[in-house]
């Protein structure tokens, strides 16, 4: 007898969710969208089921995916718009979008007090990551629950079990922490380097055999290089999440002086009218502080 695909619902095709539909698409699941911009949906048109509520989409699937902006957004769709009322009993809940580890939590508890289960696995890994199939995905919730749905994660990228409800987000904060900080750091790096003489993609190339080699340096070093800002994870998008690890730093007591000076930095590029480029677009930023060009030139003041 032949079982038939499961139904997910996925909520957020954007620049993250569109590619990661395909993926789910390409696997065989049936599958029913919602976007805030119902446009974004119509390239599956007649591949998926198109909705134009968020809790029509759920209604009926064994999987609901949420990849959307930020917090607000998340609770705002869930609660506000009554995702959560219209799941299915022993139905999951997989938010992969970025949000506090508390509102995660809460969630959790609202998800679980319906009859569903509830996994936070936000991602790591861009468009590009999306695209092959290659995310990050962190994961909190009970084992149990992720190892029931070990087969819709899987064209998505690598799972890791991280913890209970909110630890998926924990780990989210901790890779944004590091990526937004070494943003910072191969920026002030090649423009010190650009400014005494050298030539950047060299110093670049060098430093990649070294120890301060890595996956930001490789991929925004060369867009810095190249001055290719089209957003794959949006500046906008970034300082979100430096203020959710400074917010979440200050629960736990802590003082976090690198996170607060990136978190500056991006504040000062967003003002400067860049929310939308590309992350790796802080370099404007300390261009436009230090009146200089990663190509050699004086900027305007």
């Amino acid at each position: 007898m032949t079982t038939e695909p499961r139904h997910i619902a996925f909520l957020g095709i954007g620049l993250m969710g569109a590619p990661m539909t395909r993926n789910l698409l390409a696997t065989g699941f049936r599958m029913s969208l919602w976007n805030r911009t119902a446009s974004k949906c119509e390239p599956f048109r007649g591949q998926a089921r198109i909705c134009a509520e968020p809790a029509e989409a759920v209604a009926g699937a064994d999987v609901v995916i949420t990849m959307l902006e930020n917090g607000p957004v998340v609770d705002q769709v869930l609660v506000g718009q009554g995702v959560i009322e219209a799941l299915e009993p022993g139905a999951v809940l997989i938010d992969m979008s970025s949000a506090p580890p508390s509102l995660a939590r809460a969630h959790g508890a609202r998800v679980t007090e319906s009859g569903a289960g509830y996994l936070d696995a936000p991602v790591s890994g861009g468009t590009l990551g999306a695209e092959q199939g290659r995310l990050s995905i962190m994961a909190g919730g009970d084992a149990g629950t992720l190892a029931g749905v070990a087969d819709v994660l899987r064209p998505l990228g690598k799972v890791t079990h991280i913890g209970p409800v909110g630890a998926g987000q924990l780990a989210k904060l901790a890779n944004q922490a590091i990526v937004g900080i070494t943003i910072g750091a191969v920026s002030e790096a090649l423009l010190l380097a650009a400014r005494g003489g050298a030539d950047p993609a060299a110093v670049r190339e060098a430093l990649m055999g070294g120890f301060a080699g890595s996956r930001i340096l490789e991929l925004h070093g060369q867009r810095m290089i190249d001055r290719d800002f089209a957003p794959g994870a949006p500046a906008r998008i970034q300082l979100k999440d430096m203020r959710m690890i400074l917010d979440e730093a200050r629960a736990e007591g802590l003082t976090l002086p690198l996170a607060q000076q990136v978190h500056n930095q991006y504040l000062s590029l967003l003002a400067d009218g860049h929310s939308d480029v590309d992350h790796s677009g802080l370099l404007l930023a300390l261009e436009h502080l230090n009146g200089a060009r990663l190509g050699g030139h004086t900027t305007e003041s």
